[in-house]
């Protein structure tokens, strides 16, 4: 999960290098926080938040199979 996510982010960025996931696995969900250059926050957010989003939904539907929840943070 955390690659599939690492790879999405990184087709999204000006700054692919900088992309960096970090897994924190609890007992009923798992947190993704994903860091990026200052510059690229926008681009992984999108406008209103669609993109940002979008990628949670693809997260949660992914993870459903292995019966826990997935949350995605995104911080610079």
């Amino acid at each position: 999960m955390k690659g599939l996510i690492e790879e999405i982010v990184k087709v999204l960025v000006d700054h692919p290098e900088e992309v960096q996931v970090q897994e924190v696995a609890g007992e009923q969900s798992i947190v993704y926080e994903i860091k990026v250059e200052q510059s690229d926050i926008g681009k992984v957010i999108g406008k209103q938040g669609k993109t940002a989003n979008a990628i949670r939904a693809l997260i949660r539907a992914a993870s459903a199979k292995n019966g826990k929840n997935a949350v995605i943070n995104i911080i610079s």
